[in-house]
């Protein structure tokens, strides 16, 4: 399988102003595999340490600030000597070992000709804790489940090879469908790679779907096994509510909704954990729809979403049958926001944000693309009909608009109808 983020760390590699890297990202995303193929693809050799695995590397960064000497000491490990520029070193797991992240200090200052990545589990909570951590001494890389774009090369490369060459004006009717049917496929596959490769190479749902549940147990589980200072129980009941959160008219996230009774400062620092670990996405109401839209950002109106739309079809038990048949089904809306959601936020320096200024009003997402604010609407099927989304534009002009829909690619009016398969081209298109 091809992964976007291969690109993102050639330029790493070759960059002037490259730091050792950390990698962040929820569990299970890919992380580990990335970093070894990224080796494999543009090094000598690479050096792999697991912190998890190997708990007798933390001996060589309790006693050692010196990176020479540190690596001097992980080659006697491999019973070889590695080399700055030709080889790849990766720390995996370096959550287990503050030593070895707070060592990533001296390799920028002292030792940057050696190549590092590391990535950890749950390190978007480390990284905000006041744990040793070599601020402004690393880059930082996000990473996330396979886009569709991603997902489409592994399974039907064909046709993701046609989108990229081809105009999306220029889109065949017949491939057009095609297309249609693999983003319902991604629907109820998501992005998760372990899903993903299970898919392609036994193209059966059911399996997918336990591999879902297994996904989604290990995260419930790892609240209680890598929280210190936050109740487990709350990130429980936090992420448990999302499905119902999202399944409201309004998708604003209520308190209420997660226990009755309950208030912001339960439950804030529950919030901040699962967004901090990659597990939730988190998009903020605007008070005004201009730029710069985070000096407008309303921090007590947000919506919640899952970081992977597969898991999120699993977890609230949609029927395969309602996405393939394309029936109308109560929870299509959320999901494809969802969706829409997951490709949109890798692609822009700035989260979307979504704009509700009265009751029945809302438009679902607000791209700032520079100096301009492009509203979005996502459609799940082929209707179209919003009443929100032709007022905003009534009234705010915008230079541009765009709607997600099941429907060919159209320019109308200032508005683009872009199709839900090329969410992820959006920026490019």
């Amino acid at each position: 399988m091809k992964r976007k983020a291969l690109e993102q760390l050639l330029e790493w590699k070759n960059s002037s102003r490259r730091k050792p890297l950390i990698l962040k990202g929820a569990r299970q995303v890919g992380k580990t595999w990335l970093m070894k193929e990224f080796g494999r693809l543009n090094y000598e050799k690479t050096f792999y340490f697991s912190f998890e695995k190997e708990e007798e590397l933390f001996s060589i960064f309790e006693k050692n600030k010196d990176p020479y000497r540190i690596i001097e000491q992980l080659g006697l490990i491999y019973d070889d000597k590695i080399e700055g520029e030709k080889h790849l070193i990766i720390f995996d797991e370096i959550q287990e070992c503050p030593n070895a992240l707070n060592s990533l200090k001296y390799f920028n200052e002292e030792a940057n000709e050696y190549h590092i990545i590391a990535a950890g589990s749950l390190l978007g909570t480390l990284l905000a804790d006041s744990m040793t951590y070599p601020v402004g001494k690393v880059n930082l890389l996000d990473i996330y489940p396979m886009d569709f774009e991603e997902f489409l090369g592994a399974v039907q490369p064909g046709l993701l090879k046609y989108i990229e060459q081809t105009r999306p004006n220029d889109i065949l009717e017949i491939q057009h469908t095609k297309l249609i049917e693999q983003y319902h496929n991604y629907l109820i596959v998501g992005g998760m790679p372990e899903c993903v490769s299970c898919w392609v190479s036994e193209k059966n749902s059911g399996t997918v779907a336990q591999i879902q549940k297994e996904l989604i147990t290990l995260y419930e589980n790892d609240f209680a096994k890598h929280n210190k200072k936050v109740n487990a129980a709350r990130i429980l009941l936090v992420f448990r509510s999302l499905v119902s959160q999202l399944s409201k008219e309004n998708e604003k996230f209520i308190y209420g909704c997660v226990k009755s009774g309950a208030r912001a400062r339960e439950f804030e620092e529950s919030i901040e954990w699962l967004v901090s670990s990659g597990i939730v996405l988190r998009i903020f109401d605007v008070t005004k729809p201009e730029h710069p839209l985070k000096a407008f950002e309303d921090l007590s109106s947000f919506k919640l979403f899952f970081f992977d739309v597969g898991l999120l079809k699993y977890a609230a038990g949609v029927p395969n049958k309602d996405i393939i048949l394309n029936t109308g089904f109560q929870f299509k809306g959320p999901l494809t926001e969802n969706y829409c959601l997951q490709q949109l936020i890798p692609q822009f320096d700035i989260n979307p944000h979504y704009y509700s200024p009265a009751q029945n009003y809302e438009v679902d997402f607000l791209l700032q693309n520079e100096s301009d604010i492009i509203p979005v609407e996502c459609k799940a099927g082929k209707n179209t009909l919003s009443a929100s989304f032709k007022r905003y534009r009534k009234e705010q002009k915008p230079n541009l608009a765009v709607r997600f829909s099941e429907l060919p690619y159209k320019e109308q009016d200032g508005m683009v109808n872009v199709p839900l398969y090329l969410a992820g081209r959006i920026k490019r298109l």
